[in-house]
């Protein structure tokens, strides 16, 4: 009996062991994607800087006027796309709340997904995040065509985490009509080869895809901090749980060797 107790501690050792090679292994591939997606953030901000101040610009050769909104408002939210990120997911859907009624929903995250059917939230369209940080300008190209697919333009909102002071916050953000659309002009209108109307319209879309992507390369950012935070909480646990499983096998030893000293014992006096 002994012997069989001391061979389910090694053997659970064993397998925590080996959960705690997984849990590193997660913790260093997100660690990874959330640097490089980092440095991304601050090249697409940089982009979308100067296509601010090019669309301004533009703007100087047209008459202020509001954008005719004809269809139904956008809500871009970014949940995560796998598990193991806690809450993350609830509470970015948490903070759509009765707005997801009065608009149409494009949902971006498979883990996300499943929550808001759970929740009965209807979703006008959905996706899966790319793996990869690298794919999220592409990405975003398909998502705007979604939401022009519909026929018209539409306020574009977009709801998704942000990873600040170690902490994951939600942002919520308004993407269209551009701010510049209805400022008036701040400076004189520039030279160009296209109608200005025409010039105005290609910036604003470059902007309005600058400021998607920015958005979900945060929430990129943020589903793998959040994820990282998991598995060091997970790395604990299982450095908790390791520790006392190798005092239950010590203990388990010493009981199995004093057994047999005194069997070895016993059997001594017995002969004499």
């Amino acid at each position: 009996m002994l012997r069989m107790a001391e061979a389910d501690p090694a053997s659970r050792i064993d397998g925590i062991r080996q959960l705690g090679n997984v849990v590193r292994a997660m913790t260093g591939i997100a660690g990874a994607r959330a640097r490089t997606a980092r440095a991304q953030i601050t090249a697409v901000e940089g982009y979308a800087a100067i296509l601010d101040a090019a669309f301004a610009q533009a703007m100087a050769g047209l008459p202020p006027q509001a954008a005719k909104l004809t269809a139904r408002p956008a809500l871009v939210v970014f949940c995560a796309e796998q598990g193991f990120v806690g809450g993350f997911s609830e509470r970015v859907l948490d903070e759509i709340g009765a707005d997801g009624a009065d608009a149409d929903v494009f949902l971006i995250g498979s883990r996300g997904a499943a929550i808001a059917a759970g929740r009965g939230l209807l979703v006008h369209w959905s996706a899966a995040m790319p793996s990869r940080s690298a794919g999220l300008p592409k990405f975003c190209d398909r998502a705007l065509e979604a939401v022009f697919a519909r026929g018209g333009l539409c306020p574009v909102l977009v709801v998704h985490m942000i990873w600040k002071h170690g902490q994951p916050h939600v942002q919520r953000r308004a993407l269209f009509p551009l701010v510049g659309a209805l400022a008036p002009p701040a400076q004189a209108a520039p030279l160009a080869n296209l109608p200005a109307a025409d010039l105005a319209a290609a910036l604003a879309l470059d902007q309005l895809h600058a400021m998607l992507t920015r958005a979900a390369l945060h929430a990129f950012v943020a589903e793998n901090e959040a994820r990282m935070a998991a598995m060091s909480a997970a790395s604990h646990q299982i450095e908790q749980e390791l520790a006392l499983l190798e005092a239950q096998a010590r203990r388990v030893r010493q009981q199995a060797i004093t057994a047999e000293i005194i069997e070895i014992a016993t059997g001594a006096m017995a002969k004499r």
